[in-house]
């Protein structure tokens, strides 16, 4: 009999998550500070903060969908 002990995920694994919600993050706070500077109207540039965070988080996990996994990720899913 062969052992099923789960694999233990390495650190980039872990920490992938986060990275992609602090690139969405960077994206929105980008384009808040571009309001805010131009319009000077705080209120417009939280709405353009909130609409970026969320279209990037949206299209980010679209694109993570999309992507096609290695072999050895394709061998942890059948199992």
């Amino acid at each position: 009999m062969t052992q099923n002990t789960p694999r233990k995920p390495s650190r980039s694994e872990k920490l992938k998550p986060i990275e992609l919600v602090g690139f969405s993050g960077v994206m929105a706070l980008f384009l808040g500070l571009v309001v805010l500077m131009s319009t000077r109207d705080v209120v417009l540039a939280l709405i353009g903060f909130g609409g970026t965070f969320i279209l990037v988080l949206a299209v980010i996990a679209l694109l993570m969908l999309g992507m096609k996994p290695n072999p050895a990720k394709r061998s942890d899913l059948e199992e």
